[in-house]
């Protein structure tokens, strides 16, 4: 169950960062999928991160300075649209349940925002990150400059309240590293149940089911992002997802997946034999990849720079194409010349939380910055190998990426994600078995 005693802490953390000046977050629209019908509502995460309140139609109000003020708009109770939409909270609910100073109904939303901005030097709000919402702040600012004559001031100053907000996510409290560590179990299962489930002439959607069974079994109503069930050639598409092939006997499944939780991400890729036996050239790149990946991993500490496990897995990934055969020279010449890249063009991990691609910033000024406590990242370094006239045959059509969910921890890290199988003795015995 969500700490509800959380999420004023972070609103009165934001305040404190502002000083003085007016925060506008609205929550996600929700949309139309077609007809009628809506697309399964995903509340924005700033808004949710400060609010924890889930509903659409919502927009956060936050007033800095001397007497700081939380400030929620919502939708009204309405007992006949509840018959039909289900349960809202209402203002004065809503209020009391997720410790706001005031709440009031959405529909008075613009008449209380032209008072609440009078004589504020800055308007903070999402700036660019939607037409509509720019187009009516900007709306509301001019009906305040009218009131110049009555000595009321418009804000003068806008800046975009997520340059607080990235940096105040990035950094994971211990109620969000619980989450997240659920998160990471439940999706583990999913990866391994899948192992068990795979088989030749199964196609990728069965699998895809399989993992979001386990998912939705487990109280992860949702997937984090578009789940990649990539068998053979497939994998060598690094966003694959029409999971729509038949998977065929020895070949290699690569499955990049995870589910949300309380809103926040998990992201685990593992890749295995369908038929459940590495042949010996899968077998060797699988493991050279996974060596990869643990030199990232054991390069992910406080104090190393954000890049350091992207370097470690680089060269790793060098010397392994050099033995392979699949680059020529020497390993700082691979890396010189970007050879590499062939097989190997993405990074090798990004920031994690409440959306699959966190915010914050990857450096500061022109410098990587310094990996802390509370960060989370995946370390996902892969191999795509495309048939090609320079390239071993018995290498062509294999892709393969290993990803997990890693911590940064005061000693060095903790993987979230270590239930996954993911050495090939593992993988093959979670096969045999199912």
């Amino acid at each position: 169950m969500p700490d509800f005693s959380t999420y004023p802490q972070r609103r009165a953390r934001l305040l404190d960062q502002m000083q003085r000046g007016i925060a506008v977050l609205p929550t996600a629209p929700e949309k139309v999928r077609n007809g009628d019908a809506h697309y399964d509502y995903r509340h924005d995460s700033d808004f949710y991160y400060l609010t924890g309140f889930a509903e659409p139609d919502a927009v956060l109000v936050l007033v800095a300075g001397e007497q700081p003020q939380s400030i929620l708009f919502c939708r009204e109770k309405n007992p006949e649209r509840e018959i039909w939409d289900g349960f809202r909270y209402g203002p004065d609910a809503a209020c009391e349940k997720f410790g706001f100073d005031a709440a009031h109904a959405i529909a008075q939303l613009d008449e209380k925002l032209i008072e609440l901005m009078g004589n504020q030097p800055t308007l903070f709000y999402p700036v660019g990150a939607n037409a509509d919402w720019d187009a009516r702040l900007f709306r509301v600012r001019e009906a305040v400059k009218e009131k110049a004559r009555s000595g009321i001031r418009a804000p003068n100053e806008i800046r975009d309240v997520r340059e607080l907000l990235n940096e105040m996510r990035l950094i994971k409290d211990a109620h969000e590293q619980d989450i997240m560590r659920r998160a990471a179990r439940v999706s583990c299962g999913a990866h391994r149940r899948a192992m068990q489930f795979a088989r030749p002439g199964r196609f990728e959607y069965e699998v895809e089911a399989e993992l979001l069974h386990e998912f939705c079994r487990h109280g992860a109503r949702h997937a984090a992002y578009t789940s990649i069930v990539a068998g053979g050639a497939n994998a060598c598409t690094l966003h694959y997802v029409g999971n729509n092939a038949r998977l065929l006997d020895g070949d290699l499944l690569l499955i990049d997946a995870g589910c949300e939780l309380e809103g926040y991400a998990s992201d685990i890729t593992r890749t295995f034999p369908v038929n459940g036996k590495f042949s010996s050239a899968q077998k060797e790149v699988y493991e050279l990849v996974l060596a990869a990946q643990m030199a990232a991993i054991a390069a992910a500490r406080p104090g190393n720079s954000w890049n350091a496990p992207h370097e470690a897995a680089l060269r790793v990934l060098a010397q392994g194409f050099i033995d392979l055969r699949l680059c020529q020279g020497s390993v700082d010449a691979v890396l010189e010349s970007e050879s590499y890249k062939q097989f190997y063009m993405h990074r090798t991990g990004h920031w994690l939380g409440m959306d699959v691609h966190d915010v914050g910033e990857y450096k500061t000024g022109d410098q990587w910055r310094p990996l802390q406590p509370g960060m989370i990242l995946t370390v996902e370094p892969g191999c795509y190998i495309r048939p090609s006239d320079r390239v071993p045959r018995e290498l062509w059509n294999i892709g393969i990426r290993i990803e997990d969910d890693v911590l940064i921890t005061p000693q060095g890290n903790e993987v979230l994600t270590v239930d996954a199988p993911k050495t090939v003795n593992e993988i093959e015995e979670v096969m045999r078995h199912a």
